[in-house]
């Protein structure tokens, strides 16, 4: 049960976020879009990548694959080429998959049924909701970093570790009758505007892990061999001349192999055909 102060403040969030959004409403290119491969391709970039980031990358990704069937029918090299300055590569690999998965198992159109969704490569639960709020308007309950940061300020602010189960409640609770799209565009960034006001208030909550640095990470090796084979094929011994620890480099370009990110034919490697 949701007792009558919480539901009291309920409804000020709903004027609050809406209020909001109306002088402060951000502008990037998947909102001018209810194309769904152009939301699918926006909420697979965003996935641990800031928007500021995303936003050059996205229009050049659809520029080059304007469609899910130019995206199947590319090569992997190609695709990772245009991801290169995203990182997580492998998020480029899944994304090449889905839409092969989509153009060549299901006729070619993004399914609409959250359960067909979440069953495509690389699509979790996350994404899979996001993508029938943002093409077809449907009523999802959906937690990310800035949704997580305004429930955090505006009903738990004096308690730790919160957890997901609590705050879904809530965001269940303030859903409208219509325009979810807009209500979730609307928290977002009325999220976004508090972890850059306050101290961000997702570090209150039970999933919160402090991101590694990337200078020197794996990931920077990583990023880093799939950069130098997207110009030219390599030998172990040119990629174990990066500036990076050696061991660590073919620790990685084992784990890359494993994972179809790069290729090996016999002492070269390269990018996938």
């Amino acid at each position: 049960m949701i007792s009558g102060q919480k539901q009291n403040n309920i409804s000020a969030l709903r004027r609050k976020v809406r209020a909001f959004y109306r002088t402060h409403k951000r502008d990037f290119p998947w909102r001018r879009t209810k194309d769904p491969y152009h939301i699918l391709v926006s909420e697979v970039m965003l996935q641990q990548t800031q928007t500021q980031r995303v936003i050059p990358k996205y229009i050049s990704f659809l520029k080059k694959f304007p469609t899910l069937q130019a995206l199947a029918q590319a090569p992997l090299k190609e695709v990772l080429i245009v991801w290169q300055g995203l990182g997580y590569n492998r998020r480029a690999k899944m994304l090449h998959k889905a839409a092969q998965s989509i153009v060549f198992e299901k006729g070619g159109v993004l399914p609409t049924v959250y359960e067909d969704l979440v069953n495509l490569p690389g699509i979790g639960e996350y994404t899979a909701k996001a993508i029938r709020v943002f093409v077809w308007d449907k009523p999802e309950v959906l937690i990310e970093t800035n949704v997580r940061a305004v429930f955090i300020h505006e009903f738990f602010n004096t308690k730790k570790k919160v957890s997901d189960k609590d705050i879904c409640v809530l965001v269940q609770r303030t859903l409208p009758r219509k325009n979810f799209s807009e209500w979730y565009a609307g928290l977002m960034d009325y999220g976004s505007y508090l972890k850059q006001t306050y101290t961000n208030p997702s570090r209150k909550s039970a999933t919160h892990a402090k991101q590694t640095a990337f200078v020197g990470s794996d990931r920077e090796i990583r990023g880093a061999i799939i950069r130098v084979l997207s110009k030219k094929p390599l030998t172990k011994r040119s990629l174990t001349a990066l500036p990076f620890d050696k061991d660590r480099i073919e620790i990685q370009l084992e784990k890359l192999l494993k994972e179809g990110l790069i290729e090996k034919a016999r002492s070269t490697y390269r990018l996938p055909s």
